[in-house]
């Protein structure tokens, strides 16, 4: 797709861009933007707002909100929830923040009305494969132990003393909120911004993204979904106002190797990279975590299935776009 002259790309190292206007053909107040690295990719903020202090103020509150959450539910900390959880919850009851509760929770939910295909403890297969690093498969007998296991019923959140506490009743499960704390982040910073006062606004993190009422030039945020075959190109635009959008797909993280693509969208039934005639699948939801946990569910599993998937888990959600 090629975009007119008239306008640029902008705010866009992950699958979406956005589409805007030159300054002399906007209609409405001017605009703050801010770009930062967190949660594994550049988060982009942009706050359409004739007050540029309170504009810059708001971002400033987002940007803690998305780096609260990294520093909460990352699986690379070991001093965050969900790194403390996977060294010791095996053993005893580990207390966690009620946000880590929420997002847990939210996650046996979906693994539960997905059939299993989304599922939070498959932690120790994404690591073994680690497409970050790896240059081929490991061995088969080392993933073969989690492949179906439906391991998230292991895994229990519950209240103890007062507390959130996490217990695993078995040592195969590994917490990984890959696919749903960025866009639970996304929507806390959406939070943040609206407590201030904020109108129009975005939040792009990668593959996450959030818009809030109209872009500078008046009409409803128009968004550009990059093509995975050459992420140069658009696929597609959509006009988003009040609402999320994902997209989860194999081109982000993966290593080629005897012909096929490895990615990091583990299946849980193989415990492999899911084998898809999809490159690409965009989710829209009301929150960014119902349409980031939706993609990644949705992902590898056939339209048919995913949409059924989708309906149940999260009524009013709907596939977008496929590439």
């Amino acid at each position: 797709m090629t975009v007119s002259r008239r306008r640029f790309l902008s705010l866009g190292v992950g699958a979406f861009v956005v589409l805007t206007l030159p300054a002399s053909l906007r209609r409405m107040s001017r605009q703050a933007r801010r770009s930062v690295p967190v949660m594994g990719t550049i988060a982009d903020l942009v706050v359409v707002d004739p007050d540029e202090a309170k504009a810059q103020e708001a971002i400033d509150a987002a940007i803690r909100e998305l780096r609260w959450v990294e520093r909460t539910m990352s699986h690379f900390r070991a001093d965050s929830d969900v790194g403390r959880a996977n060294l010791h919850a095996a053993a005893d009851a580990v207390p966690v923040t009620a946000a880590t509760a929420i997002v847990l929770k939210a996650s046996l939910r979906w693994a539960e009305l997905s059939d299993g295909r989304f599922d939070p403890c498959l932690g120790r297969a994404t690591a073994l494969w680690n497409v970050g690093e790896r240059r081929m498969p490991p061995d088969a007998s080392e993933t073969r132990r989690f492949a179906g296991e439906r391991l998230y019923r292991e895994l229990e959140v519950d209240r103890w003393r007062g507390d959130h506490v996490v217990r695993f009743r078995s040592d195969a499960v590994a917490i990984d909120l890959g696919g749903i704390a960025k866009g639970y982040g996304v929507d806390r910073a959406v939070r943040a911004l609206r407590e201030r006062g904020v109108k129009n606004a975005l939040v792009n993190a990668g593959g996450d993204l959030y818009a809030i009422g109209r872009s500078e030039n008046g009409d409803r945020w128009e968004i550009g979904i990059r093509d995975p075959r050459d992420p140069r190109r658009l696929t597609s635009t959509l006009r988003v106002s009040d609402r999320a959008l994902a997209t989860s797909g194999d081109y982000f993280q993966y290593f080629d190797h005897g012909g096929r693509r490895y990615h990091h969208l583990i299946d849980p039934a193989t415990a492999e990279p899911a084998r898809s005639d999809l490159h690409s699948i965009t989710i829209a939801a009301d929150s960014c975590m119902a349409a980031d946990a939706g993609g990644t569910a949705v992902f590898g599993c056939g339209l048919k299935e995913g949409r059924r998937n989708l309906a149940r888990a999260a009524p009013g959600a709907e596939i977008v776009h496929t590439a």
